[in-house]
């Protein structure tokens, strides 16, 4: 019987690093389309107005999709610890994610959302999700230094919840625009709120049921 959940577990293990792994590589792929820096490529095609108007929106712009991509990876290598064997390899990763998170990518991506496609709704939705990224994260970074370790471990799941909204927002985009072909502006106010609410429910109801 602990045979067989062991090996669940490993089976569960495998496919999980596997598909973050598939993820990771659209997600560096979408990356790669911003080197080297351009200002009409992608994503930016429909930003014109704001990177005409605003010349510091492309910083904030390339501080967060530079540094998001590292915070992704640290962040799942930080989850997958134990199997590197590493002394204080969680720590490192760890500093490394409270860092970019808490300097780069959430105040960019805060910035960003106040400028973001689909109007109010839109807006007000990254910019709580930056703010609860931010917080999360910091929270997490104040209850290691407080060596609460338990409680650190919540706020980091909570943390990383938000962070892969990276890509549950754009796994969201595809299925809805695929099944129901919407106006574009109204799949950005949808995807806006599903693509980090969900994963915080989630998150929430495995700390409740004391899952993780």
């Amino acid at each position: 019987m602990l045979s067989a959940k062991k090996n669940i577990s490993s089976l569960f293990k495998i496919l999980l690093i596997i598909g973050f792994g598939y993820f990771f590589w659209l997600m560096l792929k979408i990356t790669f389309e911003y080197i080297p820096l351009k200002s009409d490529v992608s994503f930016l095609m429909i930003k014109q107005t704001e990177v005409t108007d605003r010349p510091e929106y492309l910083y904030f712009f390339y501080t967060h999709v530079y540094t998001s991509i590292f915070v992704l990876l640290t962040g799942f290598l930080a989850i997958l610890r134990k199997d590197f064997g590493v002394k204080n390899f969680h720590k490192s990763t760890g500093k490394i994610y409270v860092f970019l998170i808490l300097l780069f990518a959430a105040p960019s991506g805060i910035y960003m959302g106040v400028f973001a496609n689909g109007g109010f709704l839109s807006k007000i939705s990254f910019v709580i999700l930056g703010s609860l990224w931010w917080f999360s994260t910091f929270k997490a970074y104040q209850l290691a230094r407080q060596k609460k370790f338990t409680e650190h471990k919540k706020w980091m799941w909570r943390s990383f919840a938000l962070t892969i909204s990276a890509i549950t927002l754009r796994m969201w985009k595809v299925i809805i625009v695929y099944l129901f072909h919407p106006n574009p502006m109204d799949v950005y106010q949808i995807i806006a709120w599903l693509g980090w609410v969900p994963n915080i429910i989630l998150i929430e109801y495995l700390i409740l049921k004391k899952h993780i």
